[in-house]
Order: C-alpha cells, then structure tokens, then sequence
C-alpha cells in the first residue's frame, strides 16, 4: 500500500469523527486493525459500526472470533484474532463462508495472527499509543488515494 496519512487523535471524541469520516469512503471490503491492547481497536469499531447506523452495542470478538452484523442491508464481519492458536482454526470456523458474502465489510483486530487465512487489507489502520493516556496516532495505509484524500480533508491534515 503506497498511500499512507498520519492522523493525530486527542479524544474519544476524536475518534468518532474519525470512524465517521473514514464511514463515508470505505464501506466494503477489508479493514485491520493494528495496535496493543488497550490502543482503541474495537472503540474505533464501535463507533465506525454507529456511523453506518448500527444501533445498539458494539462488543469485542475477542472470545466467539467474528461478530456478524447486518446494517441497513450491508453486511459487515468483525474479527478479534488475539485468541487465535494457529491460522488453520479459520477454517474450521468456517471463515470461507463468511468471505464469500458479496459486498461485505472485514474488520480484523490482531490480522498478523491470521497470516495467509484472511485476504490482505484494503486499508490499514495502525492505532499507536502516546504519552497522554487518551491521544493516539493513527498511521493510516490504503491502496486506494481517494481514501487518504477523503480523511485529508475531512480531517483536516496535511501529508
């Protein structure tokens, strides 16, 4: 992926206008999420799921691996790899199944566990921890410019 954005988030608050904005140029295909525990993975999804309009809670999939959800006829796919043991426990899942809904959203929290089981990303988010306990920065990669132009300017940055 060639095209990379470092956004700078401060709050919580932040965060949503950053998965609000992000919702509005990326509504299908495949999303990782990089980052420590605690960095703000599945906050980010929460509030990009409630952007699109999911209503209701938003919890990590940390233990069942996927959580399925059907928004306003979308389906979106958000997988919680942390727990993984070894790859090949995708396919017993079933995880062939669920790439093969047309038109859907994948979200991977922890994708390096999953190695040559998931398809690459479509767009990247590394979360990264700073100093200050509710600022993060997220280094943003996609192979689509249009993305990265989207979130420029929505978000107010420069390159």
């Amino acid at each position: 992926m060639s095209n990379t954005l470092k956004i700078n988030i401060s709050s919580e608050s932040d965060t949503q206008t950053f998965a609000t904005s992000l919702m509005q140029c990326f509504q299908e295909g495949v999303l990782y999420l990089i980052g420590d525990l605690g960095a703000g993975k599945t906050t980010f999804t929460r509030y990009f799921l409630n952007a699109f309009g999911h209503q209701g809670t938003v919890k990590s999939p940390t233990y069942t691996l996927v959580e399925p959800y059907q928004i306003q006829g979308k389906s979106v796919f958000h997988f919680d790899l942390y727990r993984l043991n070894d790859p090949y426990e995708l396919e017993l899942m079933g995880i062939r199944d669920y790439l093969e809904t047309p038109n859907a959203l994948f979200i991977f929290e922890w994708p390096s566990k999953g190695e040559d089981e998931i398809p690459e990303a479509d767009l990247t988010l590394e979360i990264l921890k700073t100093d200050d306990e509710t600022a993060r920065e997220i280094l943003i990669h996609s192979s689509n410019e249009g993305v990265i132009q989207h979130l420029q300017e929505h978000m107010n940055v420069k390159r």
